[in-house]
């Protein structure tokens, strides 16, 4: 019975995160907008405008439900609770700190990269239920964007997980760490287990997983329907794309969805490049700042602060590049991505027979 209770406890801890990060993510992307724009973002409720997104919740939480009368009802009805459900799912294999991740599972990177992937299956049935064209032409057009991206994005992680050698995110993070069990290898050559820091993360142990990297931030924007890659949401072209029937607690799930895969995959991609919850810091002299930052507050501390820069970037790129086209961002995957992310997976298998 107290496992059932650990585990409540630890989804309630997970959900409630999920929900304050989203409500203060919507007004962080609305003040940085407005900081590109040179304008000042939501000023009227509250100092400075912070309670304008909650305003909005409690708008859209008292707001009826509605069904078009054309609608598949039960699509129309799951399709929010299916979007958010897988997105919430693969937070539960991230590790936030030694030892603190909510399922310790040795196929981590596995079960997430298969969990939200169940997002597409959702997207389609709120377009489909919602019977409605512009609905039904973006969740197409997400769908297929989130099929072909996962190939570039697959092939970026497993380049990273044939370095760490494990799927295990738990082990991922602490190979990259003053608490690794095996040396760590600057650029391939010199041990630096003891100096620890940010030569010890895996975009350092081997820098092709740089290009690696970068390859899986530009997919994630993808998978996670964000600028250049909004098309399925195009405002001046579906007026909203597959949501745009949905109103009042169902939009605010599927939107709830939005900042929370944001979140995942700067999180995801975090643990397996830079360093998991491990301190930038390294071991200078008598100053040992990796060894005194590997404790439990500071991993959840550099674990929350890398994802969260991770995500401005993601919010500064929505207000600085132009949208691209369907033909553009297939062939940015196809001709682009997916070949560069190739040659990673087999420089890992080389950097692994060759200098390990």
């Amino acid at each position: 019975m107290d496992f059932y209770i650990l585990y409540i406890l630890t989804a309630s801890l997970i959900f409630a995160f999920i929900a304050v990060f989203s409500l203060f993510g919507v007004y962080a992307e609305r003040k940085i907008s407005a900081f590109i724009q040179d304008r000042l973002g939501p000023m009227e409720v509250g100092k400075f405008g912070w309670m304008q997104t909650l305003a909005d919740i409690l708008k859209l939480i008292q707001k009826e439900f509605i069904v078009p009368t054309v609608a598949d009802k039960v699509l129309f009805t799951l399709a929010p609770v299916i979007i958010f459900v897988a997105v919430y799912l693969g937070f539960a294999a991230l590790p936030w700190a030694p030892g603190l991740t909510p399922v310790s599972m040795n196929l981590g990177v596995f079960y997430v990269f298969a969990i939200i992937s169940i997002e597409a299956l959702g997207i389609l049935m709120a377009g489909w239920g919602s019977n409605n064209k512009y609905s039904l032409i973006g969740a197409v057009r997400s769908v297929a964007q989130i099929v072909s991206y996962e190939i570039p994005i697959g092939f970026a992680i497993i380049a990273a997980v044939m370095i760490a050698q494990t799927l295990d995110l738990q082990l991922i993070g602490l190979n990259q760490g003053v608490l690794a069990q095996q040396e760590i290898r600057f650029f391939g050559f010199w041990n630096v287990k003891d100096i620890g820091g940010i030569f010890a993360w895996n975009v350092f142990q081997a820098p092709h997983l740089i290009i690696a990297y970068i390859i899986y931030f530009i997919a994630s924007l993808a998978e996670c329907n964000r600028a250049p890659f909004d098309i399925p949401e195009a405002e001046s072209e579906l007026i909203g794309g597959f949501h745009t029937e949905y109103t009042g607690l169902r939009f605010a799930f599927i939107f709830l969805a939005e900042y929370a895969m944001m979140f995942l995959v700067a999180m995801f991609g975090v643990t397996l490049f830079l360093g998991a919850w491990n301190t930038p810091l390294p071991n200078i002299g008598n100053l040992k700042l990796a060894d005194y930052t590997t404790g439990m507050f500071w991993g959840i501390f550099w674990v929350l602060i890398k994802s969260l820069l991770v995500v401005a970037a993601q919010m500064w790129i929505r207000w600085t590049l132009p949208r691209l086209r369907v033909d553009q961002l297939m062939s940015l995957c196809w001709k682009i991505l997916t070949p560069l992310a190739f040659a990673c997976l087999v420089i890992s298998g080389l950097w692994r027979l060759l200098l390990f």
